[in-house]
Protein backbone atom coordinates (compact mmCIF):
# COMPACT_ATOMS: atom_id res chain seq x y z
CA UNK A 1 0.00 0.00 0.00
CA UNK A 2 3.01 2.30 0.03
CA UNK A 3 2.13 3.68 -3.38
CA UNK A 4 -1.18 5.00 -2.12
CA UNK A 5 0.51 7.84 -0.29
CA UNK A 6 1.85 9.23 -3.57
CA UNK A 7 0.13 11.35 -6.23
CA UNK A 8 -0.50 8.44 -8.61
CA UNK A 9 -2.65 5.43 -7.77
CA UNK A 10 -2.37 2.25 -9.81
CA UNK A 11 -5.50 0.23 -10.50
CA UNK A 12 -4.57 -2.54 -8.07
CA UNK A 13 -3.91 -0.03 -5.28
CA UNK A 14 -7.23 1.69 -5.94
CA UNK A 15 -9.11 -1.62 -5.79
CA UNK A 16 -7.38 -2.67 -2.59
CA UNK A 17 -8.06 0.70 -0.99
CA UNK A 18 -11.73 0.66 -1.96
CA UNK A 19 -12.13 -2.82 -0.50
CA UNK A 20 -10.60 -1.68 2.77
CA UNK A 21 -12.79 1.46 2.89
CA UNK A 22 -15.90 -0.62 2.26
CA UNK A 23 -14.72 -3.20 4.77
CA UNK A 24 -14.09 -0.58 7.44
CA UNK A 25 -17.46 1.16 7.15
CA UNK A 26 -19.46 -2.05 6.74
CA UNK A 27 -17.45 -3.60 9.58
CA UNK A 28 -18.31 -0.75 11.93
CA UNK A 29 -21.98 -1.05 11.00
CA UNK A 30 -22.28 -4.83 11.21
CA UNK A 31 -20.45 -4.91 14.56
CA UNK A 32 -22.73 -2.16 15.82
CA UNK A 33 -25.80 -4.07 14.62
CA UNK A 34 -24.66 -7.33 16.24
CA UNK A 35 -24.11 -5.59 19.57
CA UNK A 36 -27.19 -3.36 19.56
CA UNK A 37 -29.70 -5.95 20.89
CA UNK A 38 -27.51 -6.71 23.94
CA UNK A 39 -26.07 -3.26 24.55
CA UNK A 40 -25.69 -2.64 28.28
CA UNK A 41 -26.82 -6.13 29.27
CA UNK A 42 -24.89 -8.19 31.82
CA UNK A 43 -23.39 -11.49 30.56
CA UNK A 44 -25.99 -13.58 32.41
CA UNK A 45 -28.79 -11.50 30.86
CA UNK A 46 -27.31 -12.05 27.39
CA UNK A 47 -27.17 -15.82 27.97
CA UNK A 48 -30.70 -15.89 29.33
CA UNK A 49 -31.99 -14.07 26.27
CA UNK A 50 -29.86 -15.72 23.57
CA UNK A 51 -28.61 -19.07 24.90
CA UNK A 52 -25.46 -20.43 26.48
CA UNK A 53 -23.14 -19.01 23.78
CA UNK A 54 -24.69 -15.56 24.01
CA UNK A 55 -25.69 -13.64 20.90
CA UNK A 56 -24.24 -15.34 17.82
CA UNK A 57 -26.38 -13.84 15.05
CA UNK A 58 -28.15 -10.59 14.25
CA UNK A 59 -31.20 -10.13 16.44
CA UNK A 60 -34.02 -7.62 16.67
CA UNK A 61 -33.23 -4.11 17.93
CA UNK A 62 -35.31 -1.01 17.25
CA UNK A 63 -37.97 -3.17 15.61
CA UNK A 64 -35.82 -4.99 13.04
CA UNK A 65 -32.84 -7.27 12.58
CA UNK A 66 -29.63 -5.57 11.51
CA UNK A 67 -30.49 -2.17 12.95
CA UNK A 68 -27.57 0.16 13.66
CA UNK A 69 -27.15 2.73 16.41
CA UNK A 70 -25.98 6.33 16.56
CA UNK A 71 -22.40 5.01 16.37
CA UNK A 72 -22.81 4.03 12.71
CA UNK A 73 -24.75 7.20 11.96
CA UNK A 74 -21.89 9.34 13.26
CA UNK A 75 -19.25 7.28 11.49
CA UNK A 76 -21.02 7.99 8.19
CA UNK A 77 -21.10 11.71 8.95
CA UNK A 78 -17.37 11.52 9.72
CA UNK A 79 -16.86 10.27 6.16
CA UNK A 80 -19.13 12.99 4.79
CA UNK A 81 -17.13 15.63 6.66
CA UNK A 82 -13.82 14.31 5.37
CA UNK A 83 -15.00 14.39 1.76
CA UNK A 84 -16.36 17.92 2.23
CA UNK A 85 -13.02 18.99 3.72
CA UNK A 86 -11.20 17.75 0.60
CA UNK A 87 -13.67 19.52 -1.67
CA UNK A 88 -13.39 22.78 0.25
CA UNK A 89 -9.60 22.64 0.09
CA UNK A 90 -9.81 24.08 -3.44
CA UNK A 91 -11.21 27.29 -1.97
CA UNK A 92 -8.22 27.75 0.32
CA UNK A 93 -10.42 27.11 3.37
CA UNK A 94 -8.56 24.11 4.81
CA UNK A 95 -9.48 23.27 8.37
CA UNK A 96 -10.77 19.68 8.56
CA UNK A 97 -11.93 19.85 12.22
CA UNK A 98 -14.35 22.62 11.23
CA UNK A 99 -15.68 20.56 8.32
CA UNK A 100 -16.11 17.56 10.63
CA UNK A 101 -17.92 19.73 13.15
CA UNK A 102 -20.33 20.91 10.47
CA UNK A 103 -20.93 17.29 9.51
CA UNK A 104 -21.64 16.34 13.12
CA UNK A 105 -24.07 19.25 13.40
CA UNK A 106 -25.87 17.84 10.35
CA UNK A 107 -26.12 14.55 12.26
CA UNK A 108 -27.42 16.40 15.34
CA UNK A 109 -30.17 17.88 13.15
CA UNK A 110 -31.28 14.36 12.22
CA UNK A 111 -31.89 13.72 15.91
CA UNK A 112 -34.17 16.77 16.21
CA UNK A 113 -35.97 16.98 12.86
CA UNK A 114 -38.74 14.78 11.54
CA UNK A 115 -36.95 14.25 8.26
CA UNK A 116 -34.75 15.87 5.62
CA UNK A 117 -35.27 19.53 4.72
CA UNK A 118 -35.01 19.57 0.92
CA UNK A 119 -34.56 23.35 0.97
CA UNK A 120 -31.12 23.07 2.60
CA UNK A 121 -29.07 22.40 -0.53
CA UNK A 122 -25.84 22.93 1.44
CA UNK A 123 -26.59 19.74 3.41
CA UNK A 124 -25.50 17.48 0.55
CA UNK A 125 -26.93 14.03 -0.10
CA UNK A 126 -26.19 12.13 3.11
CA UNK A 127 -28.32 14.39 5.30
CA UNK A 128 -31.25 13.67 2.95
CA UNK A 129 -31.18 9.92 3.69
CA UNK A 130 -34.42 9.41 5.62
CA UNK A 131 -33.31 6.28 7.49
CA UNK A 132 -30.64 8.32 9.28
CA UNK A 133 -33.33 10.35 11.06
CA UNK A 134 -34.08 7.46 13.40
CA UNK A 135 -33.05 8.31 16.96
CA UNK A 136 -30.98 5.41 18.25
CA UNK A 137 -30.27 6.31 21.87
CA UNK A 138 -27.52 8.89 21.36
CA UNK A 139 -25.69 9.60 24.59
CA UNK A 140 -26.15 12.81 26.55
CA UNK A 141 -22.53 13.75 25.83
CA UNK A 142 -23.19 13.67 22.08
CA UNK A 143 -26.37 15.73 22.27
CA UNK A 144 -24.80 18.28 24.62
CA UNK A 145 -21.54 18.52 22.71
CA UNK A 146 -23.39 19.17 19.45
CA UNK A 147 -26.27 21.09 21.01
CA UNK A 148 -25.06 24.47 19.76
CA UNK A 149 -22.76 25.81 17.05
CA UNK A 150 -19.73 26.26 19.31
CA UNK A 151 -16.98 23.81 18.38
CA UNK A 152 -15.09 22.07 21.15
CA UNK A 153 -11.30 22.09 20.77
CA UNK A 154 -8.46 20.46 22.73
CA UNK A 155 -7.95 23.81 24.48
CA UNK A 156 -11.65 24.30 25.27
CA UNK A 157 -13.27 20.86 24.89
CA UNK A 158 -16.94 20.05 25.22
CA UNK A 159 -17.81 17.76 28.16
CA UNK A 160 -14.28 17.84 29.67
CA UNK A 161 -15.05 14.97 32.05
CA UNK A 162 -16.52 12.60 29.45
CA UNK A 163 -14.54 9.37 28.94
CA UNK A 164 -17.05 7.30 26.96
CA UNK A 165 -16.17 5.38 23.76
CA UNK A 166 -18.48 7.20 21.33
CA UNK A 167 -15.85 9.58 19.92
CA UNK A 168 -13.43 6.73 19.32
CA UNK A 169 -16.20 4.68 17.69
CA UNK A 170 -16.77 7.34 15.01
CA UNK A 171 -13.03 7.73 14.29
CA UNK A 172 -12.36 4.82 11.91
CA UNK A 173 -12.71 7.07 8.83
CA UNK A 174 -9.77 9.22 9.95
CA UNK A 175 -7.60 6.13 9.67
CA UNK A 176 -8.59 5.79 6.01
CA UNK A 177 -6.65 8.96 5.17
CA UNK A 178 -3.80 6.77 3.93
CA UNK A 179 -1.99 9.63 2.24
CA UNK A 180 -1.63 11.49 5.55
CA UNK A 181 1.23 11.10 7.96
CA UNK A 182 0.19 9.06 11.04
CA UNK A 183 0.73 11.90 13.51
CA UNK A 184 -1.66 14.13 11.50
CA UNK A 185 -4.29 11.38 11.47
CA UNK A 186 -4.01 11.07 15.24
CA UNK A 187 -4.20 14.84 15.71
CA UNK A 188 -7.36 15.12 13.61
CA UNK A 189 -9.04 12.33 15.58
CA UNK A 190 -8.04 13.97 18.87
CA UNK A 191 -9.32 17.38 17.80
CA UNK A 192 -12.62 15.99 16.55
CA UNK A 193 -13.12 13.92 19.71
CA UNK A 194 -12.88 17.14 21.74
CA UNK A 195 -16.12 18.28 20.11
CA UNK A 196 -18.11 15.88 22.32
CA UNK A 197 -15.72 13.93 24.58
CA UNK A 198 -13.33 16.31 26.24
CA UNK A 199 -11.49 14.08 28.70
CA UNK A 200 -7.85 13.66 27.57
CA UNK A 201 -8.13 9.88 27.76
CA UNK A 202 -11.19 9.77 25.48
CA UNK A 203 -9.44 12.05 22.99
CA UNK A 204 -6.22 10.03 22.96
CA UNK A 205 -8.17 6.77 22.66
CA UNK A 206 -9.81 8.16 19.52
CA UNK A 207 -6.36 9.03 18.19
CA UNK A 208 -5.05 5.56 19.02
CA UNK A 209 -7.96 3.88 17.25
CA UNK A 210 -7.55 6.04 14.16
CA UNK A 211 -3.84 5.17 14.09
CA UNK A 212 -4.61 1.45 14.26
CA UNK A 213 -7.04 1.71 11.33
CA UNK A 214 -4.51 3.85 9.44
CA UNK A 215 -1.84 1.17 9.72
CA UNK A 216 -4.26 -1.52 8.59
CA UNK A 217 -5.48 0.55 5.64
CA UNK A 218 -1.85 0.89 4.56
CA UNK A 219 -1.43 -2.88 4.62
CA UNK A 220 0.26 -3.39 8.00
CA UNK A 221 -0.59 -6.17 10.43
CA UNK A 222 -2.72 -5.20 13.42
CA UNK A 223 0.15 -5.86 15.81
CA UNK A 224 2.43 -3.56 13.80
CA UNK A 225 -0.26 -0.89 13.57
CA UNK A 226 -0.80 -0.94 17.35
CA UNK A 227 2.95 -0.81 17.99
CA UNK A 228 3.19 2.26 15.78
CA UNK A 229 0.29 3.84 17.66
CA UNK A 230 2.01 3.15 20.98
CA UNK A 231 5.22 4.79 19.76
CA UNK A 232 3.41 7.92 18.57
CA UNK A 233 1.21 8.22 21.65
CA UNK A 234 4.22 7.97 23.97
CA UNK A 235 5.14 11.55 23.03
CA UNK A 236 1.75 12.94 24.08
CA UNK A 237 0.98 14.17 27.59
CA UNK A 238 -1.51 12.03 29.51
CA UNK A 239 -0.96 8.94 27.38
CA UNK A 240 -0.43 6.23 30.08
CA UNK A 241 -4.10 5.19 30.51
CA UNK A 242 -4.39 4.61 26.76
CA UNK A 243 -0.99 3.06 26.12
CA UNK A 244 -1.27 0.87 29.22
CA UNK A 245 -4.67 -0.40 28.04
CA UNK A 246 -3.26 -1.22 24.59
CA UNK A 247 -0.27 -3.00 26.15
CA UNK A 248 -2.66 -5.09 28.26
CA UNK A 249 -4.57 -6.02 25.11
CA UNK A 250 -1.40 -7.18 23.37
CA UNK A 251 -0.35 -9.13 26.47
CA UNK A 252 -3.75 -10.80 26.82
CA UNK A 253 -3.34 -12.44 23.41
CA UNK A 254 -0.77 -14.80 24.96
CA UNK A 255 -2.89 -15.69 28.00
CA UNK A 256 -4.82 -18.67 26.68
CA UNK A 257 -8.15 -19.16 24.96
CA UNK A 258 -10.13 -15.97 24.41
CA UNK A 259 -13.23 -15.59 26.56
CA UNK A 260 -15.86 -12.89 27.13
CA UNK A 261 -14.46 -12.58 30.65
CA UNK A 262 -11.07 -11.55 29.32
CA UNK A 263 -12.75 -9.02 27.02
CA UNK A 264 -14.66 -7.65 30.02
CA UNK A 265 -11.42 -7.25 31.98
CA UNK A 266 -9.92 -5.20 29.17
CA UNK A 267 -13.08 -3.14 28.66
CA UNK A 268 -13.17 -2.27 32.36
CA UNK A 269 -15.74 0.41 33.15
CA UNK A 270 -16.61 0.94 29.50
CA UNK A 271 -14.40 3.99 29.00
CA UNK A 272 -12.88 4.81 25.64
CA UNK A 273 -9.44 3.36 26.28
CA UNK A 274 -10.90 0.11 27.64
CA UNK A 275 -13.21 -0.39 24.68
CA UNK A 276 -10.45 0.35 22.15
CA UNK A 277 -8.19 -2.14 23.94
CA UNK A 278 -10.95 -4.77 23.97
CA UNK A 279 -11.54 -4.23 20.24
CA UNK A 280 -7.83 -4.64 19.49
CA UNK A 281 -7.81 -7.88 21.49
CA UNK A 282 -10.91 -9.28 19.76
CA UNK A 283 -9.53 -8.40 16.33
CA UNK A 284 -6.20 -10.06 17.16
CA UNK A 285 -7.56 -13.31 18.58
CA UNK A 286 -10.66 -13.75 16.41
CA UNK A 287 -10.45 -16.83 14.21
CA UNK A 288 -12.37 -14.87 11.57
CA UNK A 289 -14.54 -11.76 11.44
CA UNK A 290 -17.62 -13.55 12.79
CA UNK A 291 -15.75 -14.99 15.76
CA UNK A 292 -14.04 -11.69 16.58
CA UNK A 293 -17.32 -9.78 16.56
CA UNK A 294 -19.16 -12.37 18.65
CA UNK A 295 -16.37 -12.21 21.20
CA UNK A 296 -16.61 -8.41 21.32
CA UNK A 297 -20.35 -8.12 21.92
CA UNK A 298 -20.86 -10.86 24.54
CA UNK A 299 -18.68 -9.40 27.31
CA UNK A 300 -21.48 -7.42 28.99
CA UNK A 301 -21.37 -3.64 28.78
CA UNK A 302 -21.30 -1.29 25.78
CA UNK A 303 -21.75 -4.08 23.24
CA UNK A 304 -22.60 -1.82 20.28
CA UNK A 305 -19.44 0.25 20.76
CA UNK A 306 -17.31 -2.87 21.25
CA UNK A 307 -18.75 -4.40 18.10
CA UNK A 308 -18.36 -1.22 16.05
CA UNK A 309 -14.74 -0.69 17.12
CA UNK A 310 -13.84 -4.34 16.47
CA UNK A 311 -15.66 -4.38 13.14
CA UNK A 312 -13.80 -1.31 11.93
CA UNK A 313 -10.45 -2.96 12.64
CA UNK A 314 -11.38 -6.28 11.05
CA UNK A 315 -12.88 -4.61 7.99
CA UNK A 316 -9.80 -2.45 7.45
CA UNK A 317 -7.57 -5.49 7.93
CA UNK A 318 -9.36 -7.95 5.64
CA UNK A 319 -11.51 -5.85 3.29
CA UNK A 320 -15.21 -6.17 2.55
CA UNK A 321 -15.18 -9.75 1.24
CA UNK A 322 -14.23 -11.14 4.66
CA UNK A 323 -17.42 -9.85 6.31
CA UNK A 324 -20.25 -12.38 6.88
CA UNK A 325 -22.53 -12.11 3.82
CA UNK A 326 -25.67 -13.15 5.68
CA UNK A 327 -25.17 -10.31 8.15
CA UNK A 328 -24.52 -7.79 5.39
CA UNK A 329 -27.70 -8.90 3.63
CA UNK A 330 -29.78 -7.77 6.62
CA UNK A 331 -27.73 -4.70 7.53
CA UNK A 332 -29.70 -1.49 7.83
CA UNK A 333 -28.53 1.21 5.45
CA UNK A 334 -26.15 -0.99 3.45
CA UNK A 335 -26.80 0.79 0.12
CA UNK A 336 -26.01 4.15 1.72
CA UNK A 337 -22.88 2.82 3.40
CA UNK A 338 -21.57 1.35 0.16
CA UNK A 339 -22.37 4.51 -1.79
CA UNK A 340 -20.58 6.67 0.74
CA UNK A 341 -17.59 4.29 0.91
CA UNK A 342 -17.19 4.38 -2.85
CA UNK A 343 -17.50 8.18 -2.89
CA UNK A 344 -14.78 8.43 -0.24
CA UNK A 345 -12.47 6.10 -2.15
CA UNK A 346 -13.09 8.03 -5.37
CA UNK A 347 -12.44 11.38 -3.67
CA UNK A 348 -9.20 10.17 -2.11
CA UNK A 349 -7.88 8.61 -5.32
CA UNK A 350 -9.46 10.78 -8.04
CA UNK A 351 -10.20 14.07 -6.28
CA UNK A 352 -8.49 16.37 -8.80
CA UNK A 353 -10.62 14.92 -11.59
CA UNK A 354 -13.80 15.69 -9.61
CA UNK A 355 -12.96 19.21 -8.53
CA UNK A 356 -9.80 21.05 -9.39
CA UNK A 357 -8.15 23.71 -11.55
CA UNK A 358 -9.18 21.92 -14.75
CA UNK A 359 -12.86 22.00 -13.80
CA UNK A 360 -15.37 20.47 -11.44
CA UNK A 361 -18.17 17.94 -11.65
CA UNK A 362 -21.47 19.74 -10.90
CA UNK A 363 -22.96 16.46 -9.68
CA UNK A 364 -20.10 15.98 -7.20
CA UNK A 365 -20.42 19.51 -5.84
CA UNK A 366 -24.16 18.98 -5.43
CA UNK A 367 -23.44 15.84 -3.38
CA UNK A 368 -20.67 17.50 -1.37
CA UNK A 369 -21.24 21.26 -1.47
CA UNK A 370 -18.40 23.64 -0.69
CA UNK A 371 -20.76 25.77 1.39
Amino acid sequence: MGATAGPVWGRAEQQDFRSRVRGTLLGVAVGDALGAPVDGMAPEEIRAAHGAEGIVDLAVAYGRRGAVTHLTQLTLFSVDGLIRAQVRRDTGAWHPPTDLHRAYLRWAATQRDWGPDERRKEDGWLAREEWLYARREPTRALLLGLGDDTMGTPETPKNPGERGPEAAARSAPFGLLVGWEPQLVAQLAVECAAQTHGHPTARLAAGAYALAVHGLARGESLDAAVQRALALLAARPGHPPVTDALQRALGAVRQGMPTPGRVAELAGAGTAEGLVAAAVYCALVGEDVRHGLRLAVNHGGPAAAAGALTGGLLGALHGETALPPAWLAELEGRPTILELADDFAMEMTQGPALHGPAGASPAWLARYPRA
